[in-house]
């Protein structure tokens, strides 16, 4: 454990993103249930943190569109209930939050000073969190970032671990009418970690370097692979999903911190999931 942030509480400690955290008070929803205020109150006032990490949150859009009622509760009630108790004890908030907030509709990357626009309700629950935070901490952190990938075979279940579990197939289909920008997970949390030892308090992006499409995603991860399964590029009419997608989620970032998001996900997916044998696509879990 990194003494440096052992008085650093995380919530959502055993999703993706925190998997990577090895430092501080980790909790998870069992043993911290954020959308209940007197349990949040009493645990913060225990522990005492000097600053709080809030990764928890419900991060399935599509469940989100299907019940927004449930997305505002763990997103934007759960949130209220962290920032309140940790301005209760004067911690630090740092709050996670998405490139989703954004409506997509502009032509280049979202800077910090882009207006956020949220269009479906896993968005307008996070932005609505970020109201929160700005409007109950004093000394905060909030983070955008998007297009998370990392956690390897246990804690992957996003698009990038989507992908590789097909490469199996004679040919996988990826959408090219959305961009973003992909992030690994433990850049991320490094970022975070520099923020906090150069005790930074604001808004900033953090996400891999440059966009691209989930087909372009989708190609260099069979390229890294060397697998020969076809990716065929596919309009995003091609899926029938509950949530309507922006078609820009790129984040451009006023502080160079992260590295492109090809590196990243190289070192993603050489060490987490076909480690010793980079040649030998039978050591991925299907």
């Amino acid at each position: 454990m990194d003494k440096t942030f052992s008085k650093t509480l995380i919530t959502g400690a055993e999703g993706m993103v925190g998997s990577y955290v090895d430092f501080g008070i980790r909790t998870d929803a069992d043993s911290l249930d954020i959308t209940n205020i007197k349990e949040v109150s009493e645990k913060i006032e225990n522990y005492k943190p000097d600053t709080v990490i809030h990764l928890a949150a419900e991060t399935d859009v599509d469940k989100c569109e299907r019940n927004p009622a449930d997305a505002y509760f763990v997103n934007s009630v759960g949130m209220y209930n962290i920032a309140l108790a940790a301005k209760s004890i004067g911690a630090k908030m740092v709050y996670i939050s998405t490139a989703g907030v954004f409506d997509g509709t502009k032509k280049t990357p979202y800077s910090e000073e882009d207006e956020p626009n949220p269009f479906n309700y896993y968005g307008r629950s996070k932005y609505l969190g970020e109201l929160i935070v700005r409007d109950l901490s004093v000394d905060y952190l909030i983070i955008r970032s998007g297009w998370m990938f990392g956690g390897g075979p246990e804690k992957d279940k996003k698009f990038v671990a989507k992908i590789i579990k097909q490469l199996s197939q004679p040919e996988v289909k990826a959408v090219n009418d959305k961009m973003g920008s992909p992030t690994f997970a433990k850049d991320l949390v490094e970022a975070i970690k520099k923020l906090l030892l150069e005790n930074k308090t604001g808004l900033f992006h953090f996400s891999g370097k440059g966009c691209c499409s989930r087909y372009e995603l989708a190609l260099e991860i069979a390229k890294i692979l060397r697998s020969k399964t076809k990716i065929i590029p596919v309009n995003s009419s091609c899926f029938n999903l509950d949530a309507e997608r922006s078609k820009n989620e790129g984040l451009a970032s006023k502080l160079d911190f992260m590295r492109p998001w090809q590196e990243a996900l190289k070192e993603y997916l050489k060490t987490e999931w076909i480690q010793e044998d980079f040649n030998n696509l039978k050591k991925i879990r299907t």
